[in-house]
């Protein structure tokens, strides 16, 4: 029989993440401090694309949106937010949403896991992804807990634990 995995990837569900701009959007809409301010976020290709008058209020718009992605249980580690930008006679801030694993955090994640993980404990990288090997259960088990605790630029699901 095959040795146990797991596979470490990194990727937002896009309807939670459709669902956590809609409920922005109506909060917007709603409150009494983005009235007359030419306030909305929406969808810009793959970016979500934050507008408003002024710089303060364009960065009220991104907090409300990030209230409701963790409402949604989306990390705001998924999310890359730059900064004001004028645009016009309006100030706009671009939203990324990351998906997949970078080549570099896959390296630094590799590298944790056999510095501190079991020695039994084996990464390979695969395109976005790590796909991390074991004989023991418990030691893929410890691997994932630890990976869990440690201080990373990148939000991690693990999936496909066999």
């Amino acid at each position: 029989m095959a040795d146990p995995t797991f596979d470490i990837v990194s990727k937002v569900d896009k309807m939670e993440a459709d669902n956590a701009l809609h409920q922005a959007q109506k909060e917007i809409a709603q409150r009494y401090d983005f009235k007359n301010v030419g306030a909305e976020v929406d969808w810009s290709g793959e970016k979500l694309l934050l507008k408003a008058s002024s710089e303060d209020r364009v960065k009220a718009v991104l907090e409300v949106l990030e209230a409701k992605f963790i409402k949604r249980g989306i990390s705001l580690r998924s999310l890359d937010a730059g900064d004001p930008y004028p645009s016009g006679k309006e100030y706009r801030i671009e939203v990324s949403l990351k998906n997949g694993i970078s080549s570099e955090d896959a390296k630094k994640v590799s590298k944790l896991i056999r510095d501190e993980g079991p020695k039994s404990v084996k990464a390979q990288i695969q395109g976005d992804e790590l796909r991390v090997t074991s004989k023991s259960r418990d030691d893929l088990q410890t691997t994932m807990a630890m990976l869990k605790g440690a201080d990373l630029d990148i939000d991690l699901q693990f999936v496909n634990f066999r």
